[in-house]
């Protein structure tokens, strides 16, 4: 899939699918947004919340300044039901803020999916502010129990997918060091893994239709919701690994 299919498939996704990754991580015990806001609770200046979706993190941070951006508009209308204001359309890549005017950008479960990633995160680095702060939250590939690798063998079998065919794998474990050849100073990178509720069918068909599947077909996602609703229990659990990273726009590359 190019990139002009995978983005199209992404508008699409999000349009049909709007708040489905807050409702996703609404599972996950503790909250991943929570971990995601404790760094922004003291922002200089505005927070902007990059491809937003429903907008989670505004109600994590109710007395900062913040704005939600983000390409979907079925995302965006879901963000605005929920009283997440303000907002505002527009590509990650392609950022309709001044340079250098922002306090922080968060950026949660999105730097794998968007594209092109170096436009993306040359757009944040324009806009953050020198010493402006840096918040991702992504997935992560490590971390994994051996039965909780095999539960998550288990989901992808019923799938019949052998991994998340996202375009930048890269803004996974890799990315503080992406991070850190771009010019951004890199002051933490942690791991953290999350348990997932699937403790009901309707929880089991949330993380069918919540991976980014591009070739899955109606048929196999339900199949596959069937057989994973006769696993799901009361008490079971999925290991969820993430990663949050922490970085700033250097103060010396005002100029940059």
């Amino acid at each position: 899939m190019d990139e002009q299919q995978w983005r199209r498939f992404l508008g699409h996704y999000h349009d049909t699918h709007a708040g489905i990754t807050e409702q996703l991580l609404t599972l996950a015990e503790p909250l991943p947004y929570a971990w995601l806001a404790e760094p922004l609770h003291t922002t200089d200046g505005i927070v902007v919340d990059l491809a937003c979706g429903s907008a989670p993190t505004r109600a994590l941070l109710p007395d900062t300044p913040w704005v939600g951006v983000d390409s979907s508009a079925g995302e965006l209308a879901e963000a605005a039901r929920r009283g997440r204001l303000p907002l505002i359309r527009a590509s990650a890549d392609a950022l309709p803020l001044r340079s250098g005017t922002v306090g922080a950008v968060c950026a949660s479960m999105c730097l794998p999916v968007l594209t092109p990633l170096p436009r993306v995160l040359d757009e944040i680095r324009r806009v953050l502010r020198p010493g402006g702060t840096l918040a991702v939250l992504v997935p992560s590939q490590s971390g994994l129990t051996p039965s909780g690798a095999l539960a998550w063998i288990r989901v992808m079998t019923a799938l019949r997918a052998v991994h998340q065919p996202w375009p930048n794998p890269q803004a996974r474990d890799q990315l503080a060091a992406l991070l850190g050849e771009l010019g951004f100073a890199v002051r933490a990178d942690e791991h953290r893994v999350f348990t997932l509720r699937l403790d009901t069918p309707e929880a089991t068909a949330l993380l069918v239709d919540g991976l980014y599947l591009p070739r899955l077909t109606p048929h196999r996602a339900q199949a596959a919701k069937r057989a994973l609703a006769a696993w799901a229990r009361p008490g079971r659990r999925i290991e969820l690994p993430l990663r949050r990273v922490i970085a700033e726009r250097p103060i010396a590359s005002a100029s940059g």
